[in-house]
């Protein structure tokens, strides 16, 4: 994933409202939102290196991972998406599970972790060096930055699922699916400085990434309920933003019905 904003323990139905868009190189081979045949994790899936970018799994767990901006930093370690794989396939509350992340984060590439069970939230990351926090109530938000760092399309989409919640939103997701599609750019002068040169930080700075070799892959949205029961929906884009379909699940303890 690249952007995510979320709500913890913030809204009357939805323990759990979490949207979020993944942007990819177009050519990294991916399986659509399933229930996977050998892990209890229903989630969309990298072929490349096994692993899931973000999934829910049983008891209300859900994981999400994000990269780390910075060209100077080498990708060297294991893939991030096992970060997601592991906790949702693993059994540890999410605190446990936290304190043991923290002595391995260096084996992994740079990268921004949201772990939740049907009790706690916590952020992870590896850079500059291992970090794990409790999340508190309230909207979150995390791209490639630190956890909660305000760039603009960060800010945008808290902003929107803020509005979301204190309209009454509920279980109609279309406003943050548009919110997930927003092409505006920021300003030049409230854009970070990743070091990846002004034209790209630009084209970064949307909420969607519409490109032909690298763009958003998929928008997806994820609520859980305070008793356990939820639904997942992805939203799926090829190539210049083609829409490549959507599916959706419904789940109790686990997904146990499958609608597209």
């Amino acid at each position: 994933m690249c952007l995510i904003a979320f709500a913890w323990n913030a809204h009357p139905r939805w323990r759990l409202l979490l949207a979020g868009n993944r942007d990819e190189s177009h050519a990294r081979p991916s399986a659509a939102l399933a229930r996977w045949n050998d892990l209890p994790i229903v989630g969309g899936r990298d072929l490349e290196a096994g692993g899931t970018w973000l999934g829910v799994g049983s008891a209300g767990r859900c994981a999400v991972v994000t990269n780390v901006r910075d060209p100077r930093d080498p990708q060297v370690g294991a893939s991030r998406g096992l970060l997601a794989t592991d906790y949702l396939a693993g059994t540890a509350a999410a605190d446990t599970h936290a304190a043991e992340l923290s002595n391995r984060a260096a084996d992994y590439r740079p990268f921004n972790l949201l772990i939740f069970d049907a009790h706690d939230a916590f952020y992870l990351g590896n850079r500059p060096g291992p970090e794990a926090l409790p999340v508190g109530v309230g909207v979150h938000g995390l791209s490639n930055a630190d956890f909660n760092t305000p760039w603009p399309k960060t800010s945008a989409l808290m902003r929107r699922l803020q509005a979301w919640i204190d309209a009454g939103g509920e279980t109609d997701f279309a406003p943050l699916f548009d919110a997930l599609a927003d092409e505006q750019q920021a300003a030049d002068d409230v854009l970070p400085d990743t070091g990846v040169g002004l034209e790209r930080e630009r084209w970064l700075s949307s909420a969607f990434i519409r490109g032909d070799s690298y763009g958003t892959r998929a928008s997806t949205v994820v609520a859980i309920g305070h008793d356990g029961r939820g639904r997942i929906v992805e939203r799926r884009f090829g190539p210049d933003g083609r829409f490549e379909g959507q599916t959706g699940i419904e789940f109790a303890s686990m997904p146990d019905r499958l609608d597209t």
